[in-house]
């Protein structure tokens, strides 16, 4: 195997979201790692104070993978779809006026 260059392609606050973003990309077949300071895992907000957790891909996965981590443009609208507009004018503790 080759060694390859390894590239940042997003940082994340927190570890949980870091963790969500390395899942995705190894559900579509990019291997991929996590850098973050953390003082070897006993300090956890050393990480959040500096750089934050980085996603690390191999260089020629970078488009591929920043195309993964990027949300589809018409993701409002599948949440619309699924969450109607409430259409009444009145709240409920409003009733009675």
């Amino acid at each position: 195997m080759q060694h390859s260059k390894l590239v940042v392609v997003q940082s994340y606050g927190s570890r949980p979201e870091a963790d969500l973003a390395k899942c995705t990309l190894e559900g579509t077949g990019i291997q991929a790692m996590i850098q973050g300071d953390t003082a070897g895992g006993m300090w956890e907000p050393l990480a959040c104070s500096g750089a934050g957790f980085k996603i690390l891909v191999r260089k020629e996965d970078v488009t591929e993978a920043r195309d993964a981590l990027t949300p589809p443009k018409d993701a409002g609208e599948l949440l619309d779809a699924d969450f109607p507009p409430d259409h009444d004018t009145h709240p409920p503790w409003r009733w009675f006026t």
